[in-house]
């Protein structure tokens, strides 16, 4: 990999959130978040999440290389900044200069207020501008229009299709991959 790759990026910041190094005290909200069936019904996740568990998976995720560590999504108030979800990069290609991405917001009193989009914002900012990739994709569930939408006035587009892929609560859903190529990113003010 190369150096510069390598090298601590510093916080990104818009003028409404902000992404920052997940710490260890982080994990109290993430494990309330990912054990509330509305904020999961739209993720991957289908089991609850134990605080041991998510300690496990903070363990590990410092074992990965930096560019892979999930960043923090704050959001600035009067006290100061709350953490209100978590997105990041995994399954970097660094050949192909392509990854997968994914984001969740945990905080439901913020859903719909454009904070996720801000973040992909940032995130595709920092994929492409500092990580220098040319493709990032992810894959949805199609009961989340929500994250849909979002994930469409970001740019990204539909690549495909799998049916019926994913089983939760006793129901088969399709997942949506979708991917934004670096030539048809526009990095706008945030």
């Amino acid at each position: 990999m190369a150096e510069h790759l390598t090298q601590k990026i510093p916080m990104l910041t818009s003028t409404r959130v902000r992404l920052r190094a997940i710490e260890r005290s982080d994990i109290s909200s993430f494990v309330t978040w990912l054990n509330d069936p509305e904020v999961t019904q739209g993720l991957l996740l289908y089991l609850p999440m134990s605080r041991a568990q998510e300690e496990g998976w903070f363990e590990n995720m410092l074992k990965q290389p930096a560019e892979q560590h999930p960043l923090a999504i704050e959001v600035k108030n009067p006290d100061g900044w709350n953490i209100i979800g978590n997105c990041g990069f995994h399954a970097v290609d660094w050949k192909n200069r392509s990854s997968e991405v994914g984001i969740f917001i945990g905080e439901k009193m913020l859903w719909n207020q454009g904070y996720g989009q801000d973040a992909m914002r940032l995130l595709l900012r920092h994929g492409f501008n500092n990580l220098n990739l040319h493709r990032i994709y992810l894959n949805v569930l199609d009961n989340n229009p929500r994250a849909i939408r979002a994930y469409e006035k970001v740019g990204f587009v539909h690549e495909g299709r799998l049916r019926q892929d994913m089983y939760k609560n006793g129901k088969y859903y399709d997942v949506l991959v979708m991917s934004i190529l670096r030539p048809e990113w526009q990095d706008s003010e945030i």
